[in-house]
């Protein structure tokens, strides 16, 4: 966490807007992948991987995680990497029946 004293830095409108329109692409990426017979063989795989980039974009800039100390990263790292083996553990389970 920031001390009392330290404030957080202003992300300019600029690196907002064109977070927004990245976030907008990923979407429509996302709906493309959804709706179409597109990458068919990693059908799951995209739509996570896709997943994946907006919620690095939104921590990112939206939430201000890139001006945090270390520990708070290394945390959320530590989550991913569980939730990384819930859902590897998960698909082996399907993938072996």
């Amino acid at each position: 966490m920031r001390k009392a004293d330290q404030q957080t830095p202003l992300v300019s409108y600029t690196t907002l807007t064109v977070v927004w329109l990245a976030l907008l692409v990923l979407l429509a990426a996302t709906i493309a992948v959804a709706r179409g017979h597109v990458l068919v063989k990693y059908s799951v795989l995209v739509p996570l991987a896709i997943a994946s980039a907006k919620a690095g974009l939104v921590l990112n800039y939206f939430m201000n995680l890139r001006y945090e100390g270390r520990l708070l990263k290394v945390m959320l790292l530590v989550a991913v990497a569980v939730l990384t083996a819930f859902i590897a553990l998960t698909f082996m389970d399907v993938w072996y029946r």
